[in-house]
């Protein structure tokens, strides 16, 4: 790998508020009355402001980006901004949106991919695997202007990913049944031929020419099809993660950004003074499937010691963990209070799940989601907020 100058590591690693995060989420589109997946992306970006939204690979999802922020109080002014936008918009339509990993009612016949050169040869190429493309994700981006420490950061941090997916977890149902797992996304995304976690490499250029020997592989027709759990991005100057599920309550996206920024902060001050230690790409697969199936409600494989731990116990020593970088960016009392509230309601998966024990109809489940995902308000904490009282995870 090509040594960063000291300076350079020093003022990206000094203080994790200097890291800018930026998050990406996917939503379902549904019918209001029916409340089953709609193929109306074309009829709803018209009216959405093009530099905040864009198009899926399916024509029932719709993504939104947003801006750089620095702190997570932007962020979650920024994210709230975009889903009033969306949701209302979409029920002007007579539409709704549904932010969670997997849809709950689905006419897997009706649905079609987006009308895009690209994405009709996706269809061409990996067929089911297309068609059956209906998960949607949160993709994380923290600044990492350095590409060399990018791919670096991206492969030292694939262990600790597994928790923050678990958090995320919000597709226990598919095809309308509950697949026993927290995450089902989670086993949909890993049929594609390039997914999970990223093998190490030395430099940014050595990283770049796997991409190339891929493409000529004919396996996969562009950069853009590298999937990885977590990578350098293509686009931005960033490490981007794009292990989680989409959430439905932003609180959760939130915990997840702050925590994956935290993480980046740590690794990129570790990169200089501590030797870059082996990643078991497999043990990393075996506690992302855990992950995927047990969120929050069983056990997670510990990061450190690679033993089966209770989640709760998992993302308490996680944010802990973090105490530093937390402070240094003034996310601790915001990212603490938020993990003791996920870890008191559980993750989605979770409560879908009490939403359909109740009568049994997924109708209740998407009820619950398209609320969840509507219900989107932020207050900066110095004028008082409607969180937990924050406290240190105990």
């Amino acid at each position: 790998m090509n040594e960063p100058d000291a300076s350079e590591v020093v003022a990206m690693s000094r203080s994790g508020a200097t890291i800018r995060v930026g998050v990406e989420e996917e939503f379902h589109i549904v019918d209001a009355g029916t409340r089953h997946v709609a193929a109306r992306a074309d009829l709803l970006l018209p009216v959405l402001p093009p530099d905040r939204f864009t198009h899926e690979l399916q024509r029932s999802m719709v993504e939104s980006n947003s801006k750089p922020c620095s702190t997570l109080e932007e962020l979650a002014r920024d994210l709230c901004g975009s889903r009033t936008t969306l949701v209302e918009q979409a029920e002007a339509l007579g539409l709704g949106v549904i932010a969670s990993g997997s849809a709950q009612l689905v006419d897997m016949d009706q649905l079609k991919v987006f009308n895009d050169p690209r994405y009709k040869q996706m269809l061409s190429d990996y067929q089911q695997l297309t068609r059956e493309q209906l998960i949607c994700g949160t993709h994380v981006h923290a600044e990492v202007p350095d590409r060399d420490l990018a791919v670096s950061v991206a492969y030292r941090l694939s262990p600790w990913l597994p928790p923050l997916l678990a958090i995320s977890a919000s597709s226990p149902f598919w095809d309308g049944t509950d697949t026993g797992y927290a995450s089902y996304r989670t086993l949909v995304w890993q049929r594609w031929p390039t997914t999970g976690p990223m093998a190490k490499f030395d430099s940014a250029a050595e990283y770049e020419e796997m991409i190339q020997e891929l493409i000529q592989s004919g396996v996969i027709s562009d950069s853009g099809m590298v999937y990885f759990d977590i990578r350098p991005s293509q686009h931005v100057p960033t490490v981007e993660m794009r292990i989680c599920d989409s959430c439905p309550r932003v609180e959760d996206v939130l915990l997840i950004a702050g925590l994956f920024r935290a993480l980046v902060a740590r690794e990129l001050a570790a990169v200089r003074r501590e030797p870059e230690h082996e990643v078991h790409l497999e043990t990393v697969r075996a506690a992302t499937w855990q992950a995927a199936r047990s969120g929050l409600s069983g056990e997670l494989v510990d990061p450190v010691e690679g033993v089966p731990r209770p989640a709760a116990t998992v993302i308490r020593n996680l944010v802990n963990g973090l105490r530093p970088q937390l402070e240094e960016a003034g996310d601790w009392e915001l990212v603490s209070a938020l993990a003791r509230q996920v870890l008191e309601i559980g993750d989605s998966a979770a409560r879908q799940r009490q939403a359909f024990a109740r009568r049994g109809h997924l109708e209740d489940v998407a009820d619950q989601l398209l609320a969840e995902t509507r219900a989107c308000e932020w207050s900066d904490p110095a004028g008082g907020h409607d969180l937990p009282s924050y406290r240190p995870v105990a």
